[in-house]
């Protein structure tokens, strides 16, 4: 089976949880949609987790991408790595956990991952009258940080679904669910991912205390709750 998550936040054990509830195992794959660190309390534990998992394929979000903007800044200031090593380890709570294969890990985050069934980005892809553009044509900030593609008018026309998160689900429906926009014609709730434009996967966890993925073999939404 495969699977879609994003927006994590370094919440550690729900997402140990998560990946119980759903018998994650070696036959599945699992498709990180941005957002692994920042606002929970391990960041860099769950990264580390992440990226020794071989099939768990992780892209940047806007967070990945302000920390590794930090990052840069700091190496443009001095070749004293320990230095910069040291204050990229005051960047997270448990910061204590970075080191810097971790650190090369987050730099070689791709912005975008495509497959045979859907196109997986953090915030939204470029689009024009509807018609999806090339993502690998987009800058990295129009991939991380819009705030269009999350508008329920914005339904593209393209053949591959779009799974995104960023904006927590709840601001556009007032629910921490996991959203999914159906093409025109297509039977409710079915279970063939090639019927859905989007599918918007930010359950806000850092608000919520929910957090959900999306199977898309068969589009079912799972979800724990660490209240």
């Amino acid at each position: 089976m495969d699977y879609c998550v994003s927006d994590i936040h370094g919440y550690y054990e729900l997402f140990c949880r998560l990946l119980d509830k759903i018998r994650f195992g070696g036959g599945d794959k699992l498709y990180v949609l941005g957002d692994v660190i920042d606002k929970g309390p391990d960041s860099i534990r769950l990264a580390k987790l992440l990226f020794s998992m071989s099939n768990v394929y992780c892209i940047a979000g806007n967070h990945e991408y302000d920390f590794l903007k930090y990052y840069r800044a700091m190496m443009r200031q001095t070749e004293d790595y320990d230095w910069v090593l040291e204050k990229l380890r005051g960047y997270f709570i448990d910061g204590k956990l970075l080191d810097w294969e971790t650190v090369d890990k987050f730099d070689l985050l791709p912005f975008y991952i495509e497959t045979n069934e859907f196109i997986g980005v953090h915030a939204g892809v470029p689009f024009r009258d509807g018609m999806l553009l090339p993502p690998e044509d987009a800058r990295p900030e129009r991939l991380v940080y819009d705030r269009v593609f999350k508008e329920s008018n914005v339904l593209p026309k393209g053949e591959k679904c779009i799974l995104y998160g960023h904006t927590p689900v709840r601001y556009l429906t007032g629910k921490d669910k996991i959203l999914l926009y159906p093409r025109v014609g297509t039977a409710k709730d079915s279970q063939n991912i090639a019927d859905y434009c989007k599918v918007h996967l930010d359950t806000g966890v850092a608000l919520s205390g929910v957090l959900g993925c999306f199977a898309v073999n068969n589009c079912q939404c799972f979800y724990v709750n660490e209240r």
